[in-house]
């Protein structure tokens, strides 16, 4: 069961998690070649694309951790350290993309449609820095679970 679980704590993250990184990356230039586009034109879809791509895989993401703790309690290792890091990086992962990434996009989108004021480069730029990070907590996590300290793996 263990190999089963492990399976699908992997996939989870990949289908999840990677699209998320790519889409979050991608979105603030996006929104900057929008709106040097103009109103009304395709990049403005594309804008909106990422954001949907980033709000769903979000979602389907929170399957990560369910067969990561599902894993973990089948071999054993809820209390070792390694995996206590990982649980609260990637507590402050979903806390960077729920509370800081996603919240702004939303915000971008509505400043692209006109909503509000024009859309300044700097809130671009801080978005960007958000996901920066928000792939930052997700690339330590990674390494953590493929070196996992005290393995018996020997990697």
């Amino acid at each position: 069961m263990t190999k089963f679980f492990l399976s699908l704590h992997v996939l989870a993250a990949i289908i999840a998690i990677g699209p998320v990184a790519v889409a979050a990356s991608m979105f603030p230039p996006a929104v900057r070649r929008a709106q040097a586009a103009g109103p009304d034109t395709a990049s403005r879809g594309t804008v909106r694309l990422l954001h949907r791509i980033c709000r769903v895989y979000a979602g389907i993401g929170l399957a990560v951790p369910v067969f990561g703790f599902a894993t973990a309690s089948s071999l054993g290792v809820l209390g070792d350290t390694w995996l206590i890091t990982s649980i609260a990086l990637t507590a402050g992962a979903a806390g960077v993309l729920g509370l800081l990434v996603l919240p702004r996009q939303d915000a971008l989108l509505e400043q692209l449609d006109g909503a509000t004021e024009p859309v300044e480069r700097r809130h671009t730029a801080r978005l960007a820095m958000f996901t920066g990070i928000f792939n930052l907590l997700w690339a330590v996590v990674t390494v953590l679970m493929i070196i996992r300290p005290g393995s018996t793996t020997g990697a």
